[in-house]
C-alpha cells in the first residue's frame, strides 16, 4: 500500500482519486472547493478543503511522504506550476500534471515533472483509433511509435490462417500471444488458423500495425 496526493479534485482528479483507492492506496485529495471535496470525502483516506499553491500548507498535511502526487488541476495554469514548485521543493519522489494548453506543457517540461498528462487529447486521439480501426479494442504506446495493439478477431476471419495474414509484416510486427477461450497460445505453429472471439496482442511499428490492421476489416 502507498500513499498518493491528488490535487485538483474535477472530473478527473476524482477518477485517479477513486480508483488509486480501490487499488488499496491511501489517498489525500486536495481542492478548493467544498463541493469537490464532499462527492470523494467518504470514499478516499482524505479529503481536504485547502490551498495547494501553498507549501506550509502540503507540509502540514504530510504530502511529502507521498509515493507520488498527481497535480490534476484544470484551468488555473498558475495554481499548477505553483502546486508543482511546491511539491519539488518538498522532495516528492514522483509528480505527475496535467497540462491544459501547449505553454502549459513546454513550462513543466522544463520545471522536470515526471509525466505530463493531455486527458482529453489523449482520449481523442483513442477514440479517433478505435473509429479508424474498429478490430483494434485496445491498444498501448511504447517508444519510437512502437505500439502493443489487442485485436478481436470476428467472425468473417475465422478459418483464416495466421501466419499468411501477417504475410511481408512478420519481421517488423511480433505475436505476443494468443488467447483462445481460456486458453494461451506463446508460440503459434505454421497453419495456425484464426477463430471468432480469439484475441490476438501484437507489436510493431505504427505504421506497419496500420497496414497490417486493414487485413482484419
Amino acid at each position: 500500500m502507498a500513499i498518493f496526493t491528488v490535487i485538483g479534485l474535477g472530473s478527473f482528479g476524482q477518477t485517479i482519486a477513486l480508483e488509486l483507492t480501490k487499488l488499496g492506496h491511501d489517498v489525500i485529495g486536495i481542492d478548493t472547493e467544498q463541493r469537490n471535496i464532499e462527492q470523494v470525502a467518504d470514499h478516499i483516506t482524505h479529503a481536504v478543503i485547502a490551498d495547494a499553491t501553498d507549501e506550509k500548507v502540503l507540509e502540514e498535511l504530510n504530502v511529502q511522504k507521498s509515493e507520488a502526487a498527481i497535480v490534476a488541476i484544470g484551468e488555473d495554469i498558475e495554481a499548477s506550476i505553483l502546486c508543482v514548485l511546491n511539491l519539488k521543493n518538498l522532495d516528492i519522489q514522483h509528480v505527475w500534471v496535467k497540462a491544459k494548453t501547449k505553454s502549459h506543457h513546454t513550462i513543466l517540461s522544463h520545471l522536470g515533472v515526471d509525466k505530463i498528462i493531455h486527458p482529453e487529447e489523449d482520449m481523442g486521439i483513442r477514440i479517433a483509433q478505435t473509429l479508424s480501426y474498429p478490430m483494434v479494442s485496445r491498444y498501448m504506446a511504447l517508444e519510437h511509435d512502437h505500439y502493443i495493439v489487442k485485436v478481436v478477431i470476428s467472425e468473417h476471419m475465422k478459418g483464416v490462417h495466421l501466419h499468411g495474414l501477417m504475410g511481408k509484416y512478420a519481421q517488423s510486427v511480433h505475436i505476443l500471444l494468443l488467447k483462445r477461450n481460456q486458453e494461451i497460445f506463446y508460440h503459434l505453429p505454421e497453419g495456425f488458423t484464426l477463430e471468432p472471439e480469439d484475441i490476438l496482442i501484437v507489436e510493431g511499428l505504427q505504421q506497419d500495425l496500420q497496414k497490417l490492421s486493414s487485413s482484419f476489416k
